[in-house]
């Protein structure tokens, strides 16, 4: 296993994070669906794998996976980085969600119990709230740290002028400021290089992915035939959009790749993943040994400079204002005298 810095801290985290969302069950059948003995597996697997990041969430199969992950990690905890996120709805009262400091410090007391832990390692709201102030749930977050309850905080899904909004006020204040920034990133999915990746590097956040595979499509177990079936995780969880004819497309060449390298499909979408220098670590879920087994792989797999070029090139983001004005806009004079 390879190891990384989390952010503008001194939290070491494995490469490679293990991703609970498929513990427990309930009415997604297609997402959770791991009990307890599988669960064992898996976590063993990545244990020995040397994986010492492990993340969950109070949303996931209504906190079933925190007790699965809490009770299995067992006398080992202190060894390993537990993150889990608050935030989603977690009951049928209307103030049982969100990010409110009401709900935030109710949430995390539950997290803190589900898991049997004193301390949360990183605590990340999971999504925005628009009818919170931000400065009520950072305070909230500062908080929480204080108390001892949480020692690193982190954000999930938010836009990067939110995150950069809360920084600046974490900063002001002198509150505890995110270390982390947990977004969806894939080959089909590259939209936080617009404005995300830039902020999170200027101000030394480090930043995890979800979701790496896109839902299991960059897997490559889908074909153009059979991704819609009734039986498969996609149709059951097809929550990721992107033009899935331009995403076959791109799995053609990683398939290519792959058979030069002797590598899965999967293996080469995290390879690229781990091989670009914004990320800390890459969230690999599974639910069968197999997958876990074949993912855990792809941190040794080392693609070439040509190869990754050639993936960022087929699957570049159309280029938004007013960033393709300011790159057609360089003064290209200056960049020739600094040698850029």
């Amino acid at each position: 296993m390879k190891y990384a810095i989390l952010g503008q801290s001194g939290l070491l985290v494995s490469r490679l994070a293990f991703g609970a969302m498929t513990f427990g069950s309930g009415n997604n059948p297609s997402v959770y669906k791991v009990d307890q003995s599988g669960a064992q597996q898996l976590i063993n697997r990545a244990l020995d794998a040397g994986i010492n990041f492990f993340d969950t969430a109070d949303g996931y199969a209504d906190g079933q996976s925190e007790e699965i992950l809490g009770r299995l990690l067992g006398s080992r905890r202190k060894e390993m980085v537990i993150a889990t996120k608050g935030g989603f709805r977690v009951g049928p009262g209307l103030i049982q969600a969100g990010l409110s400091r009401k709900h935030l410090f109710e949430a995390c007391e539950a997290s803190l119990r589900r898991l049997n832990t004193d301390y949360i390692d990183l605590y990340i709201v999971h999504k925005t709230d628009p009818y919170t102030p931000l400065e009520e749930t950072l305070e909230a977050l500062n908080d929480l740290v204080r108390q001892g309850k949480v020692r690193y905080i982190g954000y999930s899904n938010w836009p990067a002028w939110q995150a950069a909004q809360a920084v600046s006020i974490q900063r002001e204040r002198r509150w505890a400021s995110f270390i982390n920034g947990q977004l969806y990133y894939s080959l089909v999915g590259r939209d936080i290089e617009h404005e995300t990746v830039p902020f999170a590097v200027q101000n030394r956040i480090g930043l995890t992915v979800w979701s790496p595979l896109a839902g299991g499509f960059l897997s490559g177990k889908y074909t153009k035939e059979n991704w819609n079936d009734d039986q498969n995780r996609l149709s059951g969880f097809d929550f990721l959009p992107h033009d899935k004819e331009w995403g076959f497309n791109i799995l053609d060449t990683v398939r290519e790749i792959a058979g030069v390298y002797g590598a899965t499909p999967a293996q080469v979408s995290l390879a690229w993943l781990l091989a670009q220098p914004h990320i800390s670590s890459v969230l690999v879920g599974s639910s069968k040994l197999a997958q876990l087994e074949d993912n855990l792989s792809a941190v040794e797999l080392q693609l070439s400079a040509g190869d990754i070029a050639r993936l960022d090139e087929i699957t570049r983001p159309v280029s938004l204002y007013p960033n393709w004005f300011t790159a057609k806009t360089t003064d290209t004079q200056i960049a020739k005298a600094l040698e850029l």
